[in-house]
Order: C-alpha cells, then structure tokens, then sequence
C-alpha cells in the first residue's frame, strides 16, 4: 500500500521511522496541468461519466510519469501535479517534466476524440527549490512545498488553453533543445511581471 502512494526510498524511511520526513531540493521542475472549462463538463456529464472521463485521462497520465520515471505528486479534482528530480536528483528534470507536458496534450487530444469532444488542458511549469516531504498521520501524501511550487502553479492558471508556459528559469534549462515562443511579460499573483515562454515542441 506504501508504494502504491509514495515513493519507494521515502516507504522504506516512513517503514523506518515515524518522524517526519522533509528534505531540500536545489532543483526541481514542476508541472500543473488543469483542465479547461472543467465546471461545464461537470454539468454535462453525469458523475459516474465525469469519473469514468477522469480515471482514463489520469491512468494516462500515470502511465507517462512511469515512462519518463517522474513523480506525481497528487490529483485535485481537475487539476494533476508531477514533479521531477525527487526524491532522487536527476540531471534532466527539466527534460523530462517538458517531454511530459507534451505529451499530455497529445493524450487530451486522443481522449477528445474518444468523446467527440474539444477538450483542453492548460499547462504551467517551473524550476526551482523546494521542500519534499511526508507530514502527518493520516492519509499520508508525499508533498511539495515552496515559492517554486506556488510558481509553477501560477504558471497554469495564467496560461492559455492547450498551452504550456514556461518560467525563465525553465526556459534556461531547455532553450537549446526546445522550440519556445516568448510570451513576454505576465502579472503573476504574488509575484508582479515575470518573464514567460510557450513551450512549443522538441527542436
């Protein structure tokens, strides 16, 4: 049940031990990826649908993390979160978690014509420091914390439908093995003006 929720290296230390478990990361890229019109679906489709809907796109989803050996982190409702470069530190984070987002958009694509449907999804990403953990005792998830998992989060909800926006500090990582667009300046909640990019495909 532990690995089927956690990460194999933090089941074996929570085996261990019952202190909480955190550690600092210098690296690490995020994803968000959300839904459009979500809410709208929601009125269409009856619950067990919207389930049935949700369930085929995430074990999607799941079945890319697995592939490109990330972590995801947690689904709320609409909206999945993944990360890479934890709990072990790998040197192409940021290459991974940008081969999943497309990806991603490739499945919505395939899902939307399973359903005779146009959906989208928005995508943000980010790289930065953060803190990685298992807190409590109850319905234990391993977690992120950290001005760069608000980022990353910012980075979605201020995209574009079927798009993926990128930080600077994303862009940094990847601008020689990527095609990007600048999008240039975003007011950014909590943040002010950021410099942002769309990730359009591998070069």
């Amino acid at each position: 049940l532990l690995l089927n929720i956690l990460p194999e290296t933090i089941a074996e230390q929570l085996k261990q031990s019952h202190d909480i478990i955190a550690r600092d990361f210098e690296c690490v890229t995020i994803l968000f990826a959300d839904i459009v019109g979500f809410t709208t679906l929601s009125g269409r489709l009856s619950p067990l649908e919207l389930v049935d809907f949700l369930n085929q796109l995430f074990s999607d989803f799941d079945y890319l993390v697995e592939e490109l050996g990330l972590e995801k982190i947690k689904t709320i409702g609409d909206a999945y979160m993944v990360a890479s470069g934890l709990p072990e530190p790998r040197t192409d984070h940021a290459e991974a978690i940008a081969n999943m987002a497309l990806e991603m958009n490739k499945v919505i694509n395939q899902v939307s014509l399973v359903y005779n449907e146009n959906f989208k999804i928005r995508i943000g990403i980010n790289t930065g420091k953060v803190v990685a953990g298992v807190i409590g005792k109850k319905r234990l998830i391993y977690d992120l914390w950290g001005d760069a998992v608000n980022i990353a989060s910012r980075m979605e909800s201020s995209g574009e439908p079927g798009k993926i926006q990128v930080t600077e500090s994303t862009y940094k990582l990847l601008q020689n093995k990527y095609v990007f667009t600048k999008r240039g300046t975003v007011n950014v909640k909590g943040k002010g003006e950021m410099v942002t990019y769309w990730l359009e495909s591998i070069a």
